[in-house]
């Protein structure tokens, strides 16, 4: 499914678009996340998916959009829930938008998406599943089992995705990375950028989830 890059700043408009269920997808420029592009061959270091949240003091239709993510920070690392606002605001490097198709977004159970979720939140982080996975064209001696006790960032949205029914039961999470998420065929034709240089995430839609 061939895909369109866009570069449009977060807008109330377009905030209002954004879905539980998209993902936000990062590149870094940090050491580690230098390491993972190298790895993995994608201008995508990290991925983390969107919730939208009620806010109580709003008297109707009162949103947040915030993001869930497995991630390392100077101050915290594991399954954390924040602001995308905030990300925009502090993350150094480049973010994407990435919708779901509507054919997709049709299947997704948002009841068993976010029940999943909230039951991740507060996991550790898994660096010992992303190495081997990192790793696959090693061949088998890199597979590893599907495991939700640690996550790591890609494996925590396949989780997700995988619960509220979109992704086939048969993928292995603890196996996709990244770059694996980014070329599956789930995504709109028109993705966003929200911050940094220009670059486009070529593999975008390029396979169906079946070949993983």
């Amino acid at each position: 499914m061939p895909v369109s890059l866009s570069l449009k700043s977060y807008s109330s408009k377009l905030r209002d678009q954004m879905q539980p269920g998209d993902i936000i997808a990062f590149g870094g420029k940090t050491q580690f996340s230098q390491v993972i592009k190298w790895f993995t061959g994608s201008p995508v270091s990290h991925v983390a998916i969107l919730l939208k949240t009620q806010r109580p003091e709003a008297k109707k239709d009162g949103y947040y959009n915030q993001i869930i993510e497995s991630t390392v920070k100077e101050d915290k690392s594991g399954v954390i829930v924040s602001r995308l606002s905030r990300a925009l605001q502090h993350y150094t490097g480049e973010i994407w938008w990435l919708p779901l198709h509507e054919k997709v977004r049709a299947k997704l159970n948002l009841d068993k998406y976010f029940d999943w979720l909230e039951a991740q939140e507060g996991k550790k982080y898994d660096m010992g599943q992303l190495i081997p996975c990192a790793l696959d064209f090693l061949g088998p001696l890199t597979k590893t089992q599907e495991d939700y006790e640690k996550l790591f960032c890609s494996e925590l949205v396949v989780g997700a995705l995988k619960a509220g029914g979109v992704v086939p039961k048969k993928v292995n999470a603890s196996e996709v990375t990244p770059e694996d998420l980014m070329s599956w065929n789930i995504y709109a034709n028109t993705y966003v950028q929200l911050k940094g240089k220009r670059t486009e995430i070529k593999a975008l839609n390029s396979r169906p989830i079946e070949n993983s």
